[in-house]
């Protein structure tokens, strides 16, 4: 079973606008609303590929109400901390014309003391049974930058095997508690290491950066694949680049998440590094088809697999 938390969770909104400007007034097209919040897609994703999961979390108020209904409808196990105050809705705007996203997502709610230490007891009983567990998403208000390496400190105690998808400060401060894995984009990498990435070269070098600060494994995503350093069952780091395959892009929202979730799975399943980037591209790609993070259908992903490139690139 694959554990996903996601402390921040949303009701995600797509809205797709032809056409869009700002400052105009538009009809939207079509309108998807899904539960969301990265750890959520990651959930999404791993229901997809036909496996068990677990979504923990905060959720509050009717929104929170609406987001655990809606995940119940969608056959997503649930086992999240209720909290006071409301959790947030989240905007995407989809411009089909010009295949583009505009993102608007809110803060959300402010977790209290009593609200973290549910957590806290949450996550120690959950992770027993779980082969996987992920932690991904922006934090709530109320909530320090140190919270993720906490909690990533008492899961490694636990024994569980961390994956780790967050930004800005949560994510320097937590790649020092030593996740299983850490899945930053090309954006988060470069705030963390402090300079812009021309090359292959610069990304397997930031993924050597990050595994020195404290990460085991390090996927670097982007636009056209993922830089990653991984460490084998064997002990051995390996450093590999991955080319997705071409797609027409109909979405690329929640796509990043899907790759997570591919990812999550291919561990459980214990396939070798190469294999779980194969099969993390191949539900990335799968995902910017068809609007909404981490839906997608496996006919395209079984597709999609046979297109993915995953080269192995020597050990400097």
């Amino acid at each position: 079973m694959i554990l996903t938390v996601t402390l921040n969770a949303a009701l995600d909104r797509t809205l797709a606008v032809p056409n869009f400007e700002v400052g105009f007034r538009h009809r939207a097209t079509e309108t998807l609303s899904l539960p969301g919040g990265k750890g959520v897609n990651v959930a999404r994703t791993v229901k997809t590929l036909g496996q068990p999961v677990i979504a923990t979390g905060f959720l509050g108020g009717p929104t929170g109400d609406r987001i655990l209904a809606d995940l119940t409808r969608e056959g997503i196990l649930c086992d999240f901390v209720r909290i006071e105050q409301e959790s947030r809705t989240s905007t995407a705007v989809i411009d089909p014309a010009t295949n583009t996203a505009t993102e608007i997502n809110e803060y959300g709610p402010e977790i209290s003391p009593r609200e973290l230490e549910l957590m806290y007891e949450k996550l120690s009983y959950l992770s027993k049974a779980a082969a996987v567990v992920v932690l991904a998403g922006s934090l709530p208000r109320g909530l320090e930058p140190s919270i993720y390496g906490s909690l990533l400190s008492l899961l490694n105690s636990l024994g569980a095997v961390t994956l780790f998808d967050t930004f800005g400060d949560p994510l320097r401060q937590g790649i020092k508690a030593g996740p299983d894995v850490v899945f930053p984009n090309q954006e988060e990498a470069e705030m963390v290491i402090g300079y812009e990435f021309s090359g292959d070269d610069d990304f397997l070098a930031a993924a050597r950066g990050l595994r020195e600060l404290g990460a085991g494994s390090v996927v670097i995503k982007s636009r056209k694949g993922c830089a990653a350093q991984i460490v084998g069952k064997d002990g051995r780091v390996r450093s590999y680049l991955g080319r997705a395959p071409q797609v027409t892009e109909v979405s690329s929202v929640g796509s990043g998440d899907a790759l997570v979730g591919g990812y999550a799975e291919a561990m459980r399943r214990g396939l070798e590094p190469a294999e779980c980037l194969r099969l993390a591209l191949a539900c990335s790609a799968a995902n910017t088809l068809r609007a909404g993070a981490g839906v997608f259908y496996t006919e395209d992903l079984d597709r999609l697999l046979e297109l993915v490139d995953i080269e192995e690139v020597p050990a400097e």
